[in-house]
């Protein structure tokens, strides 16, 4: 396993930052792998695949560069540059391509553990792989990125509120698969058997992203930076994973029946706006009718207060995703309950 040495400075220092490089790179290794893991995803892939494999066909160098680049147990580095604080994608980017082409292939031949593909013996790597970046956040990635935006953002405030809880070490064990903090200042980083290292007295970023991926950076010795990128919590990544039923829209109104079928697992208030792109306001109000009605009830977790389904909250929502609740005339199914129902 791989793990770090931290110490208290270390942790005094560390903070959660969102980084819109980080988003696009985390979005291009899900075009790579196209294994989208939940309907988000699955959407997402359908709309903007065959427009990335496309590219990727007219360009075999950059394809053969993706392929490097990405590796199997270790990305080449000048691809993930560590964030900066306020760091815009235009300007990560900039970073990218300003990279040294002889360093651009010594990180490649790290990726690939063994020699360089004749096809990849070139100074344009750099440029090459900023230009196809900078397609990925124009065209799959900046359209979506208010909403992915607040989605990272409602990411780091429930991880803060576990942090008031139970401490870094609650926030660290629970950040991605592989990540656990061992004790004697020691926080394992992932499942690889690399050689440890020591952060002591470094600066820990700690970076959401949407896709169902992550990966560790850092630069050295001059900023002392290192970063752990993550996937955010997935009931807020997926925004199709709980279709609202049109018979529960008809009897509660749209926005507060979708606020009732996302809270099959806890969701705070700053979550749940979100997610939906409500306002605070427009959220709260919802949840008061809802727990005035017995169909939501909440606690609370530190300074958040988590909101979930009742019991018959649950057994209303079943009822309407099951054809349960009765549908006026005028009343259309949505596409979803449809399909389930064949």
């Amino acid at each position: 396993m791989g793990w770090w040495q931290v110490d208290a400075d270390t942790l005094a220092r560390s903070r959660f930052l969102v980084s819109p490089y980080a988003e696009t790179f985390a979005s291009l290794r899900l075009l790579h792998t196209a294994s989208g893991r939940h309907p988000g995803e699955q959407a997402w892939l359908r709309a903007h695949l065959p427009g990335y494999r496309a590219r990727l066909a007219a360009d075999p160098v950059t394809a053969l560069l993706v392929r490097a680049g990405l590796g199997r147990d270790w990305i080449a580095d000048f691809l993930t540059p560590t964030p900066l604080d306020g760091e815009d994608f235009a300007r990560a980017a900039a970073r990218v391509r300003a990279t040294d082409p002889a360093a651009a292939r010594a990180h490649l031949r790290m990726s690939l553990g063994g020699p360089l593909p004749a096809g990849l013996d070139r100074d344009d790597l750099p440029q090459r792989a900023a230009a196809l970046l900078t397609h990925v956040w124009t065209e799959a990635v900046r359209p979506y990125w208010s909403r992915r935006r607040r989605v990272l953002e409602a990411d780091v405030v429930a991880r803060t509120a576990r942090m008031s809880q139970g401490g870094w070490a609650a926030v660290l064990d629970a950040l991605r698969p592989g990540t656990r903090w061992l004790g004697a200042n020691r926080f394992q980083v992932n499942l690889h058997e690399y050689p440890p290292r020591d952060i002591s007295g470094a600066e820990l970023l700690l970076v959401p992203v949407t896709p169902r991926t992550g990966w560790v950076s850092w630069e050295e010795p001059e900023r002392q930076r290192y970063a752990l990128v993550y996937p955010c919590a997935g009931p807020l990544a997926d925004e199709h994973a709980r279709p609202v039923p049109a018979s529960l829209g008809a009897l509660l109104g749209r926005a507060r029946a979708t606020v009732l079928v996302l809270l099959d697992s806890p969701l705070s208030t700053t979550q749940l706006t979100a997610v939906t792109g409500q306002g605070l306001g427009s959220v709260g109000r919802h949840l008061r009718v809802l727990r005035d009605a017995g169909l939501v009830d909440g606690r609370r977790a530190g300074r958040s207060v988590l909101y979930a389904r009742t019991a018959a909250g649950d057994v209303l929502v079943r009822a309407a995703a099951g054809g349960g609740l009765v549908r006026g005339a005028g009343d259309v199914p949505d596409q979803a309950a449809a399909s389930r129902r064949g």
